[in-house]
């Protein structure tokens, strides 16, 4: 296995194999079969232009034999930041196929994210569109190359500056003397990026083995099959969208993908009735802006079977929403890049569908949560979950210090969510740190969240801990307004007692937001909440001290 990575032990990967979950076959042969099956079936829609899965495999494999020609080797490592566009399918298989290793980066990753990325893999080349959304990702490429001294090659999904190379010259024409490597199913095939919405990403190396498992089994649970048309709005890159289920579990099947730039309800909702897509993946911004938006009921939505939502837990309020509005059923999806899926079956009972965060999706994931002590707790009892199995990984790449601390000595993965259990179901009650500690009492940020939401004015809410010089911390709720409502604390908290909540959950202060802060990967930044609070009441501590303000 690539230095720098944890193998599974031998005795471990010998028993997956014998549970039928290892297959033993590449993301590429995965894609291979698909094709083999359908070879003039639609893999790809981007707007007018369609790439049936023929086209497929055979732009990806010259675009591998062209990166060869180019001196690039089988375990290299190259960062992907390529939006979505049909050249990010080009560019993960071509790369697959020459056994090199994408880095997956984020379209809105910048130069501080993108030169820890290329550093700390030894990234050869990086992959960028020419510009998006009025940036241009040129220069920026160019600026990493001249830093980062492992950096050779740039490839421009577009136009191409002097020194760069078009990657549309490389999807063509691959020279047929260059020879494509066998490739190990057991060996890295990507690397993911950890959630980051504390630090810098860690990387999450991924074998063809356990990902092929992650994809296929999610697909099974979201029911793809070749009918399914599966519409992609958030970033490829990010483990949801790209295998959880995503676009590898419809590739896998021969399904169809399209891929949407856009995320607004305008671009969104026209391509439903389109393509007549039947799943679309989402994250609790989108469908909160969608579900209070005038346009999807503008359009025929018959097709559409499931809203999917991952990131974050959509609140239960949310969630009898997108069934009402839209008539399809909200499919909660709960994990994390380095492993672990939960999501909830479509048979799941009305309590799971609309409370849970599902259950994991192979049955051999293991489950423990524990106390603070690393107790295992009974089920009910909210606590941190770790877990181990079949495609979660045993360490980041190249990180011995952090993986001391995050996995424990016999395998599981320390999540940082606290969760109830019930059975083989997890409810999700945030991270370790969302749970606020109020002189001893926790509250749930979530729990307070989807009471607030039920609020006729407020469209989104966040609610963290702020500090207290009493009490250590208390409850803050952040909320974007419906337009023309308006809302002070006595009001919601007059609302939220009418809930019958115990009065030390009240949020003891409410901020007014046009929109929350969001991460590459449409997560709301509590972190970036948590310093603008802390830096609001310090510089309120600040005014009140000075001497005019004494009374």
């Amino acid at each position: 296995m690539l230095a720098g990575c944890t193998p599974w032990p031998q005795p471990l990967a010998a028993r997956w194999r014998a549970l039928g979950y290892w297959e033993d076959i590449t993301l590429w042969e995965m894609l291979l079969r698909s094709a083999e099956r359908s070879p003039g079936g639609t893999a790809i829609v981007h707007g007018e232009r369609i790439v049936p899965y023929r086209e497929l495999v055979a732009r990806s494999e010259s675009l591998a034999r062209h990166l060869l020609a180019r001196g690039l080797r089988p375990l290299d490592r190259v960062v992907v930041q390529i939006h979505n566009v049909p050249e990010f399918v080009f560019a993960f298989f071509g790369l697959v196929r020459a056994g090199i290793i994408p880095v997956l980066a984020l379209p809105a990753h910048r130069h501080s994210e993108l030169s820890h990325f290329v550093r700390h893999a030894k990234a050869r080349a990086l992959f960028i569109p020419d510009v998006v959304r009025g940036f241009d990702y040129r220069p920026l490429a160019d600026e990493l190359r001249v830093e980062c001294e492992t950096l050779e090659h740039v490839f421009v999904a577009g136009d191409a500056l002097d020194g760069q190379v078009p990657l549309d010259s490389l999807l063509d024409n691959g020279p047929a003397n260059v020879a494509l490597p066998a490739l190990d199913p057991s060996e890295v095939a990507l690397m993911l990026l950890s959630g980051g919405t504390t630090a810098l990403p860690k990387l999450i190396p991924r074998t063809h083995n356990d990902y092929v498992l992650n994809a296929k089994a999610s697909g099974r649970v979201a029911q793809i099959d070749e009918s399914s048309v599966m519409l992609v709005v958030l970033p490829l890159g990010h483990n949801y969208n790209l295998a959880s289920p995503g676009i590898l579990a419809c590739l896998a099947v021969g399904a169809k993908v399209v891929l949407s730039t856009g995320h607004d309800a305008d671009s969104v909702f026209p391509l439903v009735e389109r393509h007549r897509v039947t799943i679309l993946p989402a994250a609790v911004p989108l469908v909160t802006q969608w579900l209070n938006s005038p346009v999807p009921v503008r359009h025929d939505l018959s097709s559409l079977r499931i809203v999917q939502n991952g990131g974050a837990r959509l609140a239960p309020e949310l969630r009898r929403r997108v069934r009402e509005q839209w008539g399809c059923t909200p499919q909660e999806i709960y994990g994390t890049a380095e492993g672990l899926i939960n999501i909830v079956p479509l048979d799941a009972s009305e309590e799971q569908m609309m409370e849970s965060s599902g259950t994991p999706i192979c049955e051999h994931d293991e489950l423990r949560i524990v106390d603070a002590d690393g107790n295992d707790l009974p089920d009910g009892e909210p606590g941190e979950l770790l877990t181990r199995g079949p495609y979660t990984i045993l360490g980041y790449y190249d990180a011995p210090q952090i993986n001391a601390s995050a996995f424990t000595a016999d395998g599981f993965y320390r999540m940082g969510d606290v969760v109830r259990k019930q059975g083989r179901y997890l409810y999700t009650e945030g991270r370790k740190k969302d749970l606020i500690n109020r002189g001893g009492e926790k509250i749930s940020s979530d729990e307070i969240e989807n009471l607030v939401l039920k609020h006729p004015a407020v469209l989104g809410c966040c609610v963290v801990g702020m500090p207290d010089p009493v009490f250590g911390e208390k409850a803050c709720a952040f909320v974007v307004l419906r337009p023309g409502a308006a809302l002070d604390l006595a009001q919601l908290s007059k609302f939220l007692l009418e809930q019958r909540i115990a009065r030390f959950k009240l949020p003891e202060r409410l901020e007014v937001l046009e929109q929350f802060p969001i991460s590459a990967a449409g997560k709301i930044l509590r972190r970036d909440l948590r310093e603008l609070i802390a830096a609001t009441l310090a510089e309120e501590a600040r005014a009140s001290s000075q001497p005019g303000n004494r009374e």
